[in-house]
């Protein structure tokens, strides 16, 4: 079996896993308080079953990134998203709908088109020393703007734990290509030590980040780490790993047509999983509750006492209910004033 198949084949099986945890974590965050901590998490089962099941996804990635490109390897982690369909389906007891179903065609037929384009040869060079603590420190300033206190914060987190995890993956394959090489330099190194510390420190920051993108639902946080993931690694991968797309100019269109194809796909998906699994034309078009004509579900009511209320009556804002009145009898003597 080729390098390029190993590789298609781990990364696979760690989107299954990837996926299953990623509907641990949502399943998690919906039961959990926004408030709650991190010490209070690491008390419960289902986080840990999620940790568990994020950590078998990365030593598949790892692996993974051993036998392909990052060009190769990351595009499909976006079959995150599509693994985690049918098994939020699932978990939420309905049926996939067309919409998630017309999202993953189109997931799919984008990953193929990169995958004509990635190149095959497994990965050989590293990140220095140097590089990597300047892909750190870009990675963490962008991580603390994203992180900031303000709107949609859901959005920001889960791509900043897109972004983070994405990092942690370029520099595991610099680790890992540096480990595995058998040219007999040093095993340790102050180099392999400070990617070694980076690659935990990205990986646990982008789970974290990830658990709080997941408390306002999956489909669009996930989304957004979907694609975020990716685009960081290959810029890596790119820009000082020595990666190329193969097939000059016309595997170039290729790509980009992909891209759009995976992120069209990846926006469909989001929006069904929003609309929890229906169609969203379907769900607008709904019917919903019927109108009561009747006069006496008329909200009424306003701050000054209208004109025909009896004296000692008490009008109710009624929302949805019969009116009701209540009026208290007036004790009317000669010469004497009314009161309630």
């Amino acid at each position: 079996m080729s390098a390029t198949l190993i590789a298609v084949a781990l990364s696979l099986v760690s989107a299954g896993a990837y996926a299953a945890a990623a509907v641990a974590q949502s399943r998690l965050a919906g039961r959990t308080e926004p408030s709650t901590g991190v010490l209070r998490l690491l008390g419960r089962g289902a986080w840990w079953s999620a940790v568990g099941l994020n950590a078998g996804g990365a030593l598949l990635h790892v692996a993974a990134l051993n036998y392909g490109p990052l060009t190769l390897v990351q595009p499909l982690g976006a079959l995150t998203l599509v693994a985690a369909v049918p098994l939020g389906a699932r978990a939420a007891g309905r049926r996939v709908g067309r919409t998630e179903w017309r999202g993953t065609v189109l997931t799919l037929l984008g990953l193929g088109a990169l995958l004509l384009t990635a190149g095959g040869s497994g990965p050989h060079e590293t990140l220095t020393l140097p590089e990597a603590l300047g892909v750190g420190a870009a990675t963490m300033a962008v991580v603390a703007g994203l992180s900031r206190p303000g709107a949609r914060p859901g959005l920001r987190h889960a791509a900043a734990s897109g972004i983070t995890s994405g990092v942690a993956s370029a520099l595991t394959q610099t680790l890992t290509v540096a480990v595995t090489d058998h040219s007999g330099g040093p095993l340790f190194s102050w180099r392999l030590l400070t990617v070694a510390l980076l690659v935990s420190a990205f990986a646990m920051g982008g789970l974290l980040l990830s658990q709080t993108a997941y408390r306002g639902g999956l489909g669009a946080p996930l989304a957004v780490v979907t694609l975020a993931n990716p685009v960081a690694a290959a810029a890596i991968g790119l820009a000082l790993l020595g990666e190329r797309l193969q097939g000059g100019p016309v595997s170039l269109v290729l790509a980009l047509l992909g891209t759009a194809a995976a992120v069209r796909g990846v926006i469909l998906l989001s929006r069904a999983q929003a609309h929890g699994g229906t169609d969203p034309g379907e769900a607008a078009a709904a019917p919903g509750p019927v109108a009561d004509p009747l006069p006496s579900r008329v909200v009424i009511g306003s701050p000054r006492r209208a004109e025909s209320t009896p004296l000692g009556a008490e009008p109710l804002a009624v929302r949805g209910e019969p009116l009701a009145v209540r009026a208290e009898p007036l004790a009317v003597r000669a010469g004497a004033r009314p009161h309630a």
